[in-house]
């Protein structure tokens, strides 16, 4: 199963049997999935999301309610989406909000949700189940911050996030068919930051979601955060470009024109955008995550144009 690879090049995973077993053992305990319910499909099969829809669904021996595709939504017992599907449901899809209102537990994994999203979506009676996972995990492990059944968490000094379970894949396939492992200690390391605190896992975001400019480090997703509590309405992804002054300058693409000042007087100039660009569309994975590498070639694009 190929990665999203939305910040870094896709990689091949090799993914046993036995370790898709165990991912779906886990997340239906902890949802108290019995025999007969149902999954709707609304996310790619070519991503272990996608897949493990397909996966849960024939454990609990019902079949794949496949909702891509449609506006007339069927209704299911339990519902994998990613958070811009989310955003969609809350803010201007009426029919796949009653979708999702309708589930016993949606699983909102792929990215971060905002306290915001969050409570929005409890007040619309969406039951979300926020899930912190990657395909080297057999998609996710870690269910509103608790780790599933069998899933063990490690921060390193680095504070990066360190996990292993009997859900681990068995390591990555070359192109000449060569699988190497995560490492020799059992445990596969992310990019991910996070701090464990009673138990709970808080992911602060991607190391290579996080940029130095001037010296700061600033978390493109929470930049992208900020400017839509200022701007809900507008599309937004954050991206850097190198620069000689900044050695990588901020940067925003948006579907409609933004203004710096106005995002300046609200959040300050650290969090600012240098440069705005107007994209026709933001670009994004086949699985719906903001896709950085195509917007900054996008952004270079229109610069070399220009």
């Amino acid at each position: 199963v190929n990665t999203s690879g939305s910040t870094a090049e896709s990689k091949s995973v090799a993914i046993s049997d036995s370790a898709l077993i165990a991912s779906t053992n886990a997340s239906h305990k902890y949802l108290g999935a019995v025999p007969g319910d149902s999954w709707s499909l609304l996310l790619p099969t070519t991503h272990i999301a996608g897949l493990n829809v397909l996966i849960r669904a024939t454990a609990l021996g019902s079949r794949v309610i496949d909702n891509r595709n449609t506006v007339n939504y069927i209704d299911a017992d339990f519902i994998s989406i990613v958070p811009t599907q989310l955003h969609k449901a809350l803010t201007s899809d009426a029919k796949l909000l009653e979708h999702l209102s309708a589930a016993e537990a949606v699983l909102v994994g792929g990215g971060p949700v905002s306290d915001k999203l969050k409570k929005e979506a409890a007040n619309k009676h969406v039951k979300i189940v926020t899930t912190y996972g990657m395909t080297e995990m057999s998609g996710g492990c870690v269910y509103n911050q608790k780790p599933l059944d069998g899933v063990e968490v490690k921060i390193t000094s680095d504070r990066l996030i360190k996990l292993t379970g009997p859900m681990m894949a068995s390591g990555y396939i070359s192109d000449n068919g060569q699988l190497t492992s995560f490492g020799n200690d059992g445990w596969f390391e992310s990019s991910d930051v996070g701090e464990l605190s009673s138990g709970l896992l808080e992911v602060n975001g991607r190391s290579d979601e996080v940029i130095i400019s001037g010296g700061e480090n600033i978390s493109l997703p929470f930049v992208e955060e900020k400017i839509r509590a200022l701007l809900p309405n507008q599309e937004v992804i954050a991206f850097a470009l190198p620069d000689e002054v900044w050695g990588e300058k901020l940067c925003i693409g948006s579907t409609s024109k933004v203004s710096i000042e106005e995002i300046k007087k609200s959040i300050g100039s650290l969090l600012s955008p240098k440069e705005v660009f107007l994209f026709e569309q933001i670009p994004a994975t086949s699985i719906g995550k903001p896709d950085r590498r195509a917007a900054k070639n996008l952004a270079l694009k229109i610069i070399g144009g220009n």
